[in-house]
């Protein structure tokens, strides 16, 4: 009788803990989710070209946010901004009302851009700015600048400044062979570009370049990719159904990177919302999924293989948005691959590190009251601890490692509950099952914003 009032103290125990878990586990994802949901931020696409003596710009991007004087290095909403509203402002004006401000904006702006030729600064002129009609004020509007300078004869090479605060830039080399192709992102300037071409980026700096961005778009600013990635690791931490899982994710959607990016399916912009609602019903069907059952059930696989193609369409407009060198496009599509699942890869190691750590200090399913505390100092200490470096690298930084502090917050924190009662099960009552849990809110929040918000 003692014993079953102790295992029925115990079982009473858990299921508060789990309450408590589950709770701590959706204020996290939910403000995660209000973190990451917004305005997006794009970057700024162009060419670039020598006409009549002038060598001429035409960008393509979202100048409210530059003209609101938004800093968008590493900023990914624009919603966060201390200048949101005017930034909601002008995105609301008519095309000639914010055609005005923008010429009016622009002698600050020519100031910020460097454009050398030959070692000597060229006076920039703007030549106009053509902006869409007002639409949805939630979806960003891409104008198109265009400005140019002079450019004295004989001149031999170029080298163009753009501003961090403007976000990242991609820009290419039009009317020579082998055209230069350039992305910028963080500020600083360009090695000297050949006006008379030749500057084609090579396939080994393609490769290379396109892994940080890839790498990118998980980490940080992959948060949906993020959390469908953690729902396939809490379904078991066994290695088998986790390679069975990644591997049908990973081979569906490069298929579809693949197949999107060298345009054999178009998904036209204005239905790109059902790629990405469908994207977030992925979500919350792996996390419910990982309540009901605790193993690897025959269909998922398949299952997780559908939605991967679809997770690849939205890789793939990510990657058209920024551009791909002409000369080297397999390459440049190979490293951004590569970065995306390099980024999951660290998603998992991180959660595998913290989980599987806090399970072999409390083996057997017996409780570890100093691993609980340890995991739960963390959990409480981690975030301001972190931000205090971060901060220096600048406040942008923090708006986009913020949301994955949380998360490794959260984890460390279910670590502590699977540590802190003595349960026969502890991984799927107290990290799996209110990680699950947490993780589908969040994803049904999504559901319902891009459907109906």
């Amino acid at each position: 009788m003692a014993r079953m009032r102790m295992g029925n103290s115990v079982w009473v125990n858990a299921k508060v803990t789990v309450g408590r878990v589950v709770s701590m586990a959706a204020l996290v994802w939910i403000t995660c989710a209000s973190l990451a949901a917004a305005h997006e931020v794009l970057p700024t696409i162009g060419d670039m070209e020598i006409v009549d003596g002038q060598i001429t710009f035409s960008l393509e991007g979202n100048f409210e946010s530059i003209v609101a004087g938004i800093d968008l290095d590493g900023l990914n909403d624009t919603e966060a901004a201390p200048e949101a509203e005017v930034y909601d402002m002008l995105r609301a004006m008519e095309p000639a009302a914010f055609g005005a401000q923008v010429a009016g904006y622009w002698p600050t702006m020519a100031s910020t851009i460097d454009v050398i030729v030959d070692g000597e600064r060229v006076a920039l002129e703007f030549s106009g700015i053509e902006v869409p009609q007002v639409g949805d004020v939630d979806v960003v509007r891409q104008s198109t600048l265009t400005f140019a300078g002079a450019v004295p004869d004989g001149a031999q090479a170029v080298q163009i400044g753009w501003p961090a605060e403007y976000g990242v830039l991609v820009l290419r080399q039009m009317g020579v062979d082998g055209g230069w192709d350039g992305y910028l992102s963080g500020g600083g300037l360009t090695d000297p570009v050949s006006l008379s071409g030749g500057n084609a980026m090579s396939r080994g700096e393609a490769f290379v370049q396109f892994i940080p961005v890839g790498v990118e778009h998980i980490v940080p600013l992959g948060l949906d990719h993020i959390l469908f990635v953690l729902g396939l690791f809490f379904l078991s931490v066994r290695l088998r159904p986790l390679l069975a899982q990644i591997t049908a994710f990973t081979a569906a959607h490069t298929v579809t990177l693949a197949l999107a990016t060298l345009g054999y399916v178009n998904i036209p912009n204005e239905y790109m919302w059902i790629v990405e609602s469908i994207i977030a019903l992925s979500i919350v069907y792996i996390a419910v999924e990982n309540v009901f059952t605790d193993g690897l059930n025959p269909w998922r696989p398949a299952i997780i293989f559908g939605f991967g193609l679809l997770h690849g369409l939205g890789f793939a407009s990510v990657l058209q948005a920024y551009g791909l060198p002409d000369t080297a496009v397999i390459p440049a599509l190979l490293g951004f691959n590569i970065g995306v699942e390099l980024g999951q890869l660290a998603v998992i190691a991180v959660a595998f590190i913290i989980l599987v750590s806090a399970m072999r200090l409390s083996e057997d399913g017996k409780a570890n009251k100093t691993a609980a505390s340890i995991y739960m100092g963390a959990a409480i200490l981690l975030v301001p601890l972190a931000i205090i470096p971060i901060t220096a690298i600048g406040p942008d930084a923090v708006e986009a490692y913020l949301p994955l502090l949380f998360m490794v917050a959260a984890l460390a924190g279910l670590a502590s509950a699977s540590c802190a009662v003595e349960r026969f099960d502890t991984y799927r009552h107290m990290v799996a099952m209110p990680a699950s849990i947490g993780i589908a809110l969040i994803g049904a929040y999504w559901v319902v914003e891009r459907v109906f918000l």
